[in-house]
Formats: C-alpha cells, structure tokens, sequence
C-alpha cells in the first residue's frame, strides 16, 4: 500500500509519547495563556520582554498587507531597507538581508555558503552537538565536510580544527541554546575559531534583547562574528529574522541564496512592526532588569527544593524529567493547577533528557514565581 509507513510512523509516535499535537490558543500573553476557556501561568512563551502584545498600529509606518514579489524583483520596500539599516547600526555590521523565520535564514545561509557552481571538497562546518535543528539541517545539506563537537568543549572543538585539512572553515554556535538555557563561551570560541583561520557564525535567537549589558547579545561581549542571525520571534515580539555580516558575504548570499532569491519578501506591515519593536527591545532596559530579577528569585526558590534545574542563567530554565511518560505526567498534574510549561521530548532533546522547558519574563510577578516553584515541588 503506497505511504503506509505513514500510518506506522505516527502509532510508534502515539506508542513512544512523542506524538506531537497543536494547542489551540484563545489568548495569550507573557505571563498568561488561555486554553479550552481556561487560563494558566504561561511559563511557556519565548517573549521574555513582554513586547509582543504592545503594538500601537498607528505608529506603524507601513500598513501594506504584501510585498507582491521577491526582493531582487520589486519587493524590496523602503520599510526592509530602514529595518536592515537600523540593525546594522545597533549591531555593528555593513550590511544584513531579511527571512521569514530564523529556520529559513539558519539553513539557507548555510546551504548558500558551502554549495555554488563549484563543490566544496575543500571546506568545513564545524557545529555544536546541541545546535538548533535549522543549524543541523542546513550543515547536512551543504557540500562540506560536517564536523559536530560536543557542547560547549573548547578542548574537542580545538582538536577537531587541528584534524581538519579543509581550506573553508565555518564554526557555528549559538548564543543561548534553545533547549538547555545555557550560553556559549563566545569569547573562546571566537579566539579559537581565528587561531585557525576559521569564520564564526553564532545563531542569536534567544540572546538577543536579553543577554548582555545593552541587551545585545553576542555583540555584548565585543565579539563580532562573521556571520550574525537574530530572529524577530523571542524578545522583539513579532516575526521574522535578519542575517547580519559584511557587505562582501550578503551580496553573496543576495546571489547564491535560493530561499532569498526565490521566496516573497517580507510583509512591508512585518517589517514595520520589526522596526517598532526593535526601538521598544532597546528602550526595554527596565525590562531587562525586571527579568534579571526574576530568574534569579525562581532559582533562589528552587535550590530550597530538591529540584536541581540544569545549570542556566538565562531565561530558559530547564528541568530533566528522563523519559516522556516521567515529564508528560509531571505537565498534567500542572496544568490541573493552573500552570502551563511545555514538555520537551526527543527527538527535539537527547533520549533520557525529557525535561520540562520553563521560560521566566519580565512580565511575571513574583508571586507567580512562587506558585510555579510550590507547585513544581509539589508534583514532581
């Protein structure tokens, strides 16, 4: 029967507790959720600063619905080149290209770089075990060589640079890992990538608008790497993503580049909103520092459990549960209590490191800390 393992694949899906299934939301924001008529604590959302429920239309200075083409026909508006500027001026670089998502601009680039006319029999992508899978996807589907170091091991990805003979050589890191909370030692990694002539590439979804002094992310730490993507989806509150480096490598990407190329630019009224938020994430410094305050008070509260999260100074606060059926039960009995926290399962985390992902913003109050971390203690 022609797609059988179709059918088959989603019974071992349903059998395994990894059956992955859509939440119809009614309403949500930073620190609530409404589901089926009911609301929760949403210790789930990655919009740490509370932004993307505060947009005044009439500010907007593009209120287009389409672009109406790809951006080298005539969809490239005014709106995406102040959006590209303004970027670049807050974060240091020449020049920067627009996507729909932070998986497009991920994968693509990477594809871009690594396959033209001519096949990279002499290059190398060096990456992060624990790298995003739009990371992953786009090393895979390169030309080069595909090197992965374990996370975070300075030592494994020195050795794995000495063994390599390739002429091209890109490291790929993110700022803040999705899944573990945890930041990458930018500085290091930097140093070490330039000793051997190898470009940097840092994904900086979850650090940007949150980590740093001026909330900046990797630039924070006074590293610029090659290669810089931020995604519009986490503290800016809208959609979106932008690739940032030297004009050189974007008028690459601008001819080698198929999802650019080939894909509809961005809605001009994203692209406002981009703009809009991007001015409220570096205005948020009070924000900031409400959710500096706020991490820090959940893992005060938690070390006086027997709850041990992984070691994360970040928003993202992630407690192991082992297998899917251990963090599937721990979820429900949360949800009875009015909390909401996503369950994270292989095959997005290693096998045995099913976890609750809990997510801190600025816009919860301490008494939500409280009732979370009572309530954790409680069932798990």
């Amino acid at each position: 029967m022609p797609f059988a393992y179709i059918s088959q694949a989603l019974a071992a899906r349903r059998r395994e507790g990894l059956l992955r299934q859509r939440v119809l939301v009614e309403h949500a924001c930073a620190r609530t959720i409404t589901i089926a008529g009911k609301q929760y604590l949403n210790f789930a959302s990655n919009d740490y600063l509370g932004l993307a429920t505060k947009l005044e239309v009439d500010q907007l200075v593009h209120t287009e619905a389409g672009s109406r083409s790809s951006a080298l026909v005539t969809g490239y508006l005014d709106v995406h080149h102040k959006l590209e500027r303004k970027l670049c001026h807050t974060l240091g670089y020449e020049a920067a290209l627009l996507f729909p998502s932070g998986f497009a601009a991920n994968t693509s680039v990477l594809k871009a770089l690594f396959t033209t006319q001519e096949k990279q029999s002499s290059a190398a992508v060096f990456q992060d075990k624990l790298n995003h899978a739009s990371l992953i996807d786009g090393g895979l589907a390169t030309d080069a060589k595909f090197v992965r170091f374990n996370h975070n091991d300075l030592t494994h990805l020195r050795s794995r640079l000495e063994k390599t003979k390739a002429e091209h050589k890109l490291v790929v890191t993110e700022g803040v890992f999705s899944m573990d909370g945890d930041t990458a030692p930018i500085v290091e990694i930097s140093e070490l990538a330039k000793s051997y002539n190898a470009w940097l590439m840092v994904d900086d979804a979850h650090a940007f608008g949150v980590v740093g002094e001026n909330g900046l992310g990797t630039v924070d730490t006074g590293i610029k790497p090659e290669i810089l993507v931020i995604t519009f989806g986490k503290a800016m509150g809208c959609q979106g993503a932008a690739v940032l480096a030297s004009q050189h490598v974007i008028d690459y990407m601008t001819q080698f580049n198929r999802e650019f190329v080939y894909t509809t630019a961005i809605s001009p009224i994203m692209a406002s909103v981009a703009l809009l938020q991007l001015e409220k994430l570096l205005q948020a410094s009070q924000a900031r520092d409400k959710l500096s305050g706020n991490i820090e008070y959940f893992k005060k509260l938690i070390s006086a459990t027997n709850l041990s999260p992984m070691p994360s100074d970040t928003a993202i606060q992630p407690l192991v549960y082992g297998s899917s059926e251990n963090v599937l039960a721990v979820q429900s009995k949360l949800k009875q209590q009015g909390i909401w926290v996503g369950a994270i399962r292989p095959p997005t985390v290693p096998q045995n490191t099913a976890r609750l992902r809990i997510t801190i913003t600025a816009e919860h109050s301490i008494e939500d800390i409280e009732c979370l971390v009572s309530a954790l203690a409680e069932v798990s």
